[in-house]
């Protein structure tokens, strides 16, 4: 006895052939900007901390007020990341280890926040 198989029957194997045949699609669309909270203030403290400087930063959504804490925590861990830095949420504030003003401000941008305000 000879182990012969059979050959696979593919029943969509002959709209391989068919592809080029087909029109292109519609363009993709652009992705939009990433939507963030309305606004954002970014201050430096040293003040309690024995003399180490950290960024404070307050994100505030579109009815002016804070963000919930699920958010807050994403938010932290994504900028920690992007400015390479420790950091926590304290409340409703993200409090970044470091004086990042200089840099923070395109990061800010780059998420889609509205309105940045540095001091």
């Amino acid at each position: 006895m000879t182990d012969e198989k059979k050959p696979f029957h593919n029943p969509f194997g002959a709209l391989r052939d068919k592809l080029g045949d087909l029109p292109d699609g519609p363009a993709p669309r652009p992705a939009p900007p990433p939507k963030g909270p309305a606004r954002a203030v970014v201050r430096m403290e040293r003040k309690g901390r024995g003399g180490k400087e950290v960024t404070v930063l307050a994100l505030a959504g579109p009815d002016k007020i804070g963000l919930p804490p699920a958010e807050l925590g994403r938010w932290c861990r994504e900028l920690k990341q992007a400015l390479g830095c420790g950091g926590a949420v304290d409340g409703e504030l993200i409090v970044l280890q470091g004086d990042l003003r200089p840099r923070i401000g395109a990061v800010l941008d780059a998420r889609g926040i509205g309105r940045v305000t540095i001091g």
